[in-house]
């Protein structure tokens, strides 16, 4: 019962309506089935299937909202969820930045985020693309632990304005860390998909493995300001702290998009032009639901254009405040790339320092978005176009603001994952000049 068709959301959620008594009342109904495989040591550790639904309804008096959740969805339970939601909002204070409900949008576009034979993943498909990665680190002579996690969800949303919406989207997920037995090396790779087929476990313990021999032996060199090679995986570690172009925080002075003085930076040119963000939902590479949860239709959204802040996302209650249109929604993060390889890259260098993956990551100033935190997994100096050594790991502080107005190239595009907030972007590996490393570290 976990993953519901269009029209079994739907009924459900139109009985959870005919229950309200509130002047308004939302509803959101998901679910998600799959499977997971973790390992360490180049051993199985844990195994498991998850089957989960949930229905969370909010009512509202005026401006007093209340919700409740419940996971049962037999007519009693439908409307005993209904009925705790209203008398939690006739307990509530009232929002004064709350806004009505929206009602129909019309029909939203079909999204392209199921593919099934993602959905149709087995606890034997599962073991055989971890069996292939622990093959790879035992040849290698090192130590793996990974994760492999492939869900199968859906999401609905109705309220009593008539607007409704539905999504089925499917995903796998892998991660594999590789270290020698010494404890001295030490390498990393992730892949996220929405079609497993894409998916190569083999290949990706392959980098990671050569990634954790080639690091063996690290030298210490001076912290200062280096050109870097981020791989796609390093940079996207970087670059996530930005993807949220609100224009509220920007219009209070609490981001990177704030004016001196009042205001955002709509319009300005704030980084090289070679970059290019923007949002897709049938991105083939990065498909995402067509819809957003204010109930809004997604679409393209072009944030940074050549360099330039295209587009801020408005709230609705932000857009009435400042006399504008609400929206546009980001529903995927995607930024433009070239056509030259990490090898390429590397060529290209005369002196520079070659970053696997970054971690450990916090801000130290949301004005101007500068963070600090460690590289990791394989660290390389780089000279005269070649590795020529791995070196220890360093602590950085940098702004990838400023890093994106220092740009010198752009490589491939990558599907990578941030393992904290388990979301995926598409971004390229990137050479930057005059990165700023502030320390050493001693830590593998």
């Amino acid at each position: 019962m976990a993953i519901l068709t269009k029209e079994e959301a739907q009924a459900l959620l139109k009985k959870v309506m005919a229950y309200s008594k509130a002047d308004e009342c939302e509803a959101g109904l998901s679910g998600q089935e799959g499977g997971n495989v973790r390992y360490a040591r180049n051993a199985v550790s844990t195994a498991g299937d998850i089957s989960t639904m949930s229905l969370q309804v909010s009512s509202t008096f005026g401006k007093k909202t209340g919700s409740a959740s419940i996971n049962e969805f037999d007519d009693a339970s439908l409307e005993k969820v209904v009925r705790r939601a209203e008398e939690l909002a006739q307990l509530a204070p009232e929002n004064p930045e709350y806004m009505p409900l929206l009602g129909p949008q019309g029909e939203f576009k079909e999204s392209i985020t199921y593919v099934e034979s993602t959905a149709a993943m087995t606890p034997a498909t599962r073991a055989e693309a971890v069996g292939k990665s622990i093959k790879v680190a035992k040849d290698a002579k090192l130590e793996a632990a990974g994760f492999l996690e492939n869900t199968t969800s859906f999401v609905a949303v109705m309220n009593s304005k008539g607007l409704f919406a539905y999504n089925k989207g499917t995903d796998v997920i892998f991660s594999i860390t590789t270290r020698n037995q010494e404890g001295t090396g030490s390498g990393y790779a992730a892949r996220g998909f929405n079609d497993v087929k894409k998916l190569d476990t083999l290949t990706a313990t392959q980098v990671a493995s050569k990634k954790a021999n080639g690091s063996a032996g690290a030298k210490a060199i001076e912290p200062g300001k280096y050109t870097v090679i981020l791989e796609p995986v390093a940079a996207t570690y970087m670059l996530e702290n930005m993807f949220r172009f609100d224009a509220r925080s920007a219009d209070e002075g609490r981001s990177f998009l704030s004016k001196p003085g009042g205001g955002n930076r709509l319009g300005e040119q704030l980084m090289d032009e070679k970059v290019n963000i923007y949002s897709d939902p049938f991105h083939p590479d990065l498909p995402s639901s067509t819809w957003t949860r204010d109930g809004y239709p997604a679409g393209r959204v072009n944030w940074i254009e050549k360099g330039v802040v295209k587009n801020l996302n408005y709230s609705r209650y932000w857009a009435e405040k400042k006399g504008v249109k609400p929206g546009p929604f980001a529903s995927n993060i995607i930024m433009d790339g070239g056509t030259a390889s990490v090898e390429d890259l590397i060529k290209s260098t005369e002196r520079g320092i070659l970053v696997s993956r970054l971690w450990y990551i916090r801000m130290v100033d949301p004005q101007s978005l500068l963070l600090t935190g460690l590289t990791r997994d394989g660290t390389f100096y780089i000279e005269n176009g070649q590795i020529k050594f791995p070196i220890k790991n360093l602590r950085f502080n940098e702004s990838p603001v400023i890093m994106l107005n220092n740009v010198e190239a752009l490589g491939k595009q990558e599907r990578s994952i941030s393992v904290e907030s388990y979301r995926s972007y598409l971004i390229p590996a990137m050479k930057i000049r005059d990165f700023t490393f502030t320390s050493l570290s001693d830590a593998v």
